[in-house]
């Protein structure tokens, strides 16, 4: 009698176990662990970027998320993505609240963990079909493709692949671009989860990562081209965070004086002239069309030096708006072709249902005028090199960085600003982004910042040079300037449309293997 009563009351959970193989929710010793996986996943992955800079951490980051998630609804999937999110995002651009609050960084946060939130609902299904690190893999770069265009078009930071932007796997991302370097990071994570299950075909995965690493070194990084002398003027400003807009004649001044500098170098012999010379974003916040002083002070330096220069504007207009620019400025024939931004930061350079969110806070008042939209693609020709040229965030977006390397640009430009973010790891993230574009479009890319992180890049993502922040510096080296294209410019955003849609394929799969 004893026997059967104890047999029949296991048998309940015995039954339990048999559908999915799980142990029933109500067995679980602690049914928070779920919860501290994904928060210690997304913290993780945020040491996968600078300031921590450790890209290895991507694997385990995406694996631990990924065993949280199997076996769970999706519906509590939902909630363990919003949790990682959360806990990626809110170190990882804390820089945020430096010029906007606290409950900017807070919004931000929310929003691209929503995403995640997506991310987390999915995996917990997907996870049922055969072949699942495929389909989570595929997943994570659906998620990132939703999230580098929506709203505002889109915010791509914390991408898996900008995490790789000193990796052995970086040489992938000139195979297809970001999207296929995120892919790989995601599917090698998901044969790591799939290890943990099955620890006996440890060495499986451990060829497979091994794979991985071989095809990237495989790669070729070309890096020679005809060279031509660049110089990078990082000039500094007067003082740390936003307000430093309030000097912006000593702005202007900084940067005058250092090309002035490198002018008197080159005169005195200590210093071979440059080709060209690149100005950062916001070197002039005074438009020299409007405001003769800066122009003469702007039109003096350029003659001083003697070559043409690629200056950082902000100018008025167009109607009661406000452009960012890059404006080539001839030493002869003073300034002509230019480059508008064409990408503004929402709620930075311009402020979105702007009577609707004054409602809610004040700050909306530290952007008084929005920046206008430019609409042609930034290849410039300055001095005798055609170059792309890209406005601080816009190196993170796929397509305004390949449209100038397509447009005819041999070297590209990166033309930032970053004082308003003072020492946070907001300049190092986006220098890393800055590498990983080198490599993938096969170019030298210059960065030019008013305040700093700026470097000189070689095509296999090397920093050839830098300047520390808040330092004035001049940058001056001879750099190759390219004209053949790697594959990841020739395809696009190809791989990226590919893979996300056998994500949605692999998610159909494993809703059928459930259904039946």
């Amino acid at each position: 009698m004893e026997s059967r009563a104890a047999l029949s009351l296991q048998q309940p959970a015995e039954r339990a176990l048999t559908p999915s193989g799980e142990p029933p929710r109500r067995l679980s010793p602690f049914r928070g662990w779920r919860h501290l996986g994904a928060v210690a996943s997304g913290l993780l992955l945020y040491a996968a970027f600078p300031p921590a800079d450790l890209p290895w951490l991507a694997l385990p980051a995406v694996a631990l998320l990924t065993l949280v998630c199997r076996g769970a609804t999706a519906r509590t999937g939902a909630a363990l993505g919003l949790l990682h999110g959360l806990a990626l995002f809110l170190p990882l651009v804390e820089w945020t609240a430096a010029n906007a609050g606290i409950g900017a960084l807070l919004a931000l946060a929310l929003l691209q963990a929503a995403f995640f939130a997506l991310l987390g609902a999915a995996l917990a299904v997907v996870v049922r079909a055969p072949g699942w690190p495929l389909w989570t893999a595929a997943l994570w770069v659906g998620q990132e493709a939703l999230r580098d265009r929506i709203p505002f078009g889109g915010f791509p930071w914390g991408r898996l692949a900008f995490s790789q932007g000193d990796s052995l796997l970086t040489p992938l991302v000139a195979l297809g671009g970001a999207p296929l370097l995120t892919f790989v990071v995601a599917l090698l994570a998901g044969a790591v989860a799939w290890s943990v299950l099955q620890l006996v075909r440890l060495p499986v995965v451990l060829g497979a990562v091994a794979l991985a690493l071989g095809a990237a070194a495989l790669v070729p990084v070309p890096t020679g081209g005809d060279t031509v002398r660049v110089a990078v003027v990082q000039g500094n400003v007067p003082r740390l965070g936003l307000d430093f807009n309030a000097q912006r004649a000593a702005v202007l001044s900084n940067h005058v004086q250092a090309t002035r500098e490198l002018a008197a170098d080159v005169r005195a012999g200590r210093q071979e002239a440059p080709d060209l010379v690149v100005w950062p974003e916001n070197a002039s916040d005074l438009d020299p069309f409007t405001d003769r002083d800066a122009y003469d002070v702007i039109d003096a330096a350029v003659k001083d030096v003697g070559v043409p220069v690629l200056v950082g504007a902000v100018l008025e207009g167009p109607g009661d708006q406000v452009s960012n620019a890059g404006i080539v400025w001839d030493p002869q024939s003073g300034p002509g072709r230019r480059y508008v931004k064409r990408h503004p930061v929402p709620f930075g350079e311009y402020i979105p249902y702007r009577s609707l969110v004054r409602k809610v806070t004040s700050k909306v008042d530290l952007v008084p005028r929005d920046f206008a939209k430019g609409d042609e693609v930034g290849v410039l020709d300055v001095g005798p090199v055609r170059l792309g040229d890209v406005i601080c965030f816009e190196v993170a977006y796929d397509d305004l960085v390949r449209d100038v390397v397509t447009g005819g640009g041999r070297l590209i430009v990166v033309q930032t600003n970053n004082a308003s973010f003072g020492r946070s790891a907001e300049t190092e993230q986006q220098l890393a982004m800055s590498r990983l574009r080198a490599v993938e479009h096969g170019r030298t890319v210059l960065v030019a910042a008013t305040s700093g992180i700026s470097a000189v890049i070689a095509p296999d993502g090397k920093v050839v040079d830098d300047a520390p922040v808040f330092t004035r510096k001049v940058l001056v080296h001879d750099v190759p300037v390219r004209d053949g294209s790697t594959l990841a410019t020739r395809v696009g955003a190809w791989p990226e449309a590919a893979l996300a849609l056998a994500g949605l394929v692999g998610l159909g799969l494993a809703r059928r293997r459930s259904a039946a």
